[in-house]
């Protein structure tokens, strides 16, 4: 296992790569008359929690408030409005009206330089740091999968209600251990020594059903396929084996499941251990499959290779489909908005050129050697990529020319 001790200040240009700037965020609401913040889940917690404390309040009432509870944290943004307005929830300091949810940004934003033109913020997670630098790792493990590489150093979250003591802070130490696998085999060699492990997991099914959470074998809820992968669950054996040492009851220690709306947006599958508290159930560690998200983001936003490579039993041919325009016939059709065309072609992955492209009409320059190759007239272009930025991403294309491309192996 590698250690790097990376900046705490980063780049905008990183994380709008790796979508923190557009993703990381939670819901608030604000006092309609003081304009005080609260976070939403928690001021909708506190009242429910309040209301079922209520005498009058019936068995019925009490079921759906605890299903409410169970769900909230994977509720979006138009559930948590309906659950704020059915239940009259109003601010918790002045009993005033709060505003429908909104999204905020938890990162701490900056300038740098003396200009102010160069825009960053202070990292929210230690994680980015080791993805920016993995082709230098990589290199230092002499090319070779899988790999580790950690780091402990200091997070900054720009919390909208800070509290719990040192639960939620807006600076903390974290510490991260990012693990590189070949992503066609997540299997782990030393899967078999926590198999049969057992702990308490409230997987994300459990909670959309309202069901508690069970005690299974690490081995168990990955043959089942609760536990994504055996290099997952690999961690998530060792996470608990560490928390168990160091002197937690594992009583109140549990492993809970991400849900789908409150997946964070960089993973595939991710497992929360929270420890029982005074404040509730709190998460300790976060163990998440962040598959190739992070190096695939980085790698388009800056053009380098952040793959590692393997030598296969004998040589593979694979066909591949892309999109290489003519750059000359690009500029002179589009002039000053040359490099936006190319960019939204060159963006287009391979299911989008066959999808998408297969109705176009486009006339080949010459038989492409080893891979498909799309070319078209100046024309062509200009229409089919005119009706592309228009539309978006999801559009159509035209179906008015006959498509003609040629590949050979």
């Amino acid at each position: 296992m590698l250690e790097v001790d990376c900046s705490m200040l980063t780049l905008e240009s990183v994380l709008i790569a790796s979508g923190h700037v557009e993703r990381f965020s939670d819901y608030m609401v604000k006092d309609v008359k003081t304009g005080e913040c609260f976070r939403v889940d928690h001021i909708i917690k506190s009242a429910l929690e309040k209301k079922r404390a209520e005498k009058k309040t019936t068995v019925e009432e009490k079921a759906e408030i605890d299903n409410i509870l169970v769900r909230l944290d994977g509720f979006d943004k138009d559930q948590m409005t309906e659950t704020l307005r059915r239940y009259g929830v109003r601010s918790p300091v002045t009993q005033n009206d709060v505003t429908d949810p909104i999204e905020f940004n938890l990162m701490f934003a900056t300038q740098i330089g003396p200009s102010g033109h160069v825009r960053g913020y202070l990292r929210p997670e230690t994680a980015q740091g080791i993805f920016v630098n993995f082709k230098r790792l990589l290199e230092f493990n002499q090319g070779r999968l899988p790999f580790a590489a950690a780091q402990i150093g200091t997070a900054f979250r720009n919390e909208i209600s800070p509290r719990s003591g040192l639960v939620r802070v807006r600076e903390f130490p974290m510490a991260e251990i990012e693990h590189f696998v070949d992503p066609a085999c997540k299997r782990h060699p030393k899967f078999a020594s926590v198999a049969d492990i057992a702990v308490t997991m409230y997987s994300a099914a459990r909670q959309m059903e309202g069901r508690a959470a069970e005690t299974k074998t690490i081995g168990e809820a990955v043959a089942a396929g609760t536990i994504d992968n055996e290099t997952l669950g690999y961690f998530m054996g060792r996470i608990y084996s560490f928390v168990l040492k160091i002197g937690c009851d594992p009583a109140q220690v549990r492993f809970r499941q991400h849900m789908g709306n409150e997946m964070a947006h960089y993973a595939c599958d991710c497992w929360d251990l929270e420890c029982k508290t005074s404040y509730g159930w709190i998460e300790c560690v976060g163990c998440a499959d962040r598959s190739c998200y992070d190096l695939t983001c980085h790698s388009r936003a800056t053009g380098a290779r952040l793959v590692a490579e393997k030598k296969l039993p004998e040589p593979k041919t694979v066909d591949i489909v892309e999109c290489q325009p003519q750059k000359g016939e690009l500029g002179r059709a589009f002039k000053k908005d040359a490099r936006a065309v190319g960019d939204h072609l060159a963006a287009l992955d391979a299911e989008a050129v066959a999808a998408r492209l297969v109705s176009a009409t486009w006339k080949s320059a010459g038989a492409a050697t080893g891979r498909t190759r799309c070319r078209s007239s100046c024309a062509d272009l200009a229409v089919l990529t005119r009706h592309a930025l228009a539309r978006g991403p999801e559009a159509r294309y035209p179906p008015f020319v006959q498509q003609e491309t040629t590949a050979t192996k």
